[in-house]
């Protein structure tokens, strides 16, 4: 069984090895986890010796099937408490990681299950982030970054690639959220932004890293 930290070592490494494709630098990690790179090493060791990971010098840390199981596991719990938490206690979608994160390290495998249940089987999360299955299956939508389609190209937001708390505060300011209808109308060749059309209601200007931010499905 997994300590509360080395699961979040364990969930750090599966999203910065892209779902468990790449290895992932220790120097990577112990920017992610805010720590040094002593520490990463050591914390390395201790998931090694428990097979979750492998690790090779100069090439950086593998996360395992075993480890990919685990970390999926502990997504899935997050993903399905920050539902509930926005579904059934009435927290906004900028509220509810942190309080997620806490949650996520219970290790009870019936209360997830009637959590799941009780939401109904929820696919996505209030950040448009697939939740995995009790097998660890994932349902993934093809999307894309906003800044990626060209003038005239239109789509749904399904999800944001930054969950932070300000940038969703950002968007509930502008009134954008997973489900709008967004019709890129010109690029700003000075500083990157760009308007769009939303909902076919308002007209913005974004900036650059907003649209970076911005997940959408083409219609």
């Amino acid at each position: 069984m997994l300590s509360f930290v080395e699961e979040n070592y364990l969930k750090a490494i599966y999203h910065l090895s892209l779902n468990g494709k790449q290895e992932v630098s220790t120097n990577a990690l112990a920017e992610e986890m805010r720590t040094t790179p002593a520490s990463v090493s050591d914390m390395i060791k201790k998931l090694s010796q428990k097979s979750v990971v492998s690790y090779k010098k100069y090439q950086g840390v593998n996360i395992s099937e075993d480890g990919r199981r685990l970390a999926l596991h502990v997504i899935r719990k997050h993903r399905l408490w920050e539902v509930f938490l926005v579904e059934k206690l009435n927290f906004t979608w900028d509220q509810v990681h942190e309080v997620a994160e806490q949650l996520e390290h219970i290790k009870s495998p019936l209360l997830i299950q009637r959590l799941d249940e009780f939401l109904g089987h929820p696919k996505y999360d209030p950040h448009g982030d697939p939740i995995p299955d009790e097998h660890g299956n994932l349902i993934e939508k093809h999307r894309q970054p906003l800044d990626a389609l060209s003038i005239g190209d239109q789509g749904v937001m399904t999800a944001v690639d930054d969950s932070s708390s300000s940038f969703l505060k950002y968007l509930d300011k502008m009134e954008i959220g997973i489900g709008s209808n967004i019709k890129v109308i010109d690029f700003i060749e000075f500083d990157g932004s760009m308007d769009i059309k939303v909902d076919d209601d308002k007209t913005l200007t974004v900036s650059s890293t907003v649209a970076q931010n911005i997940l959408v499905a083409i219609d």
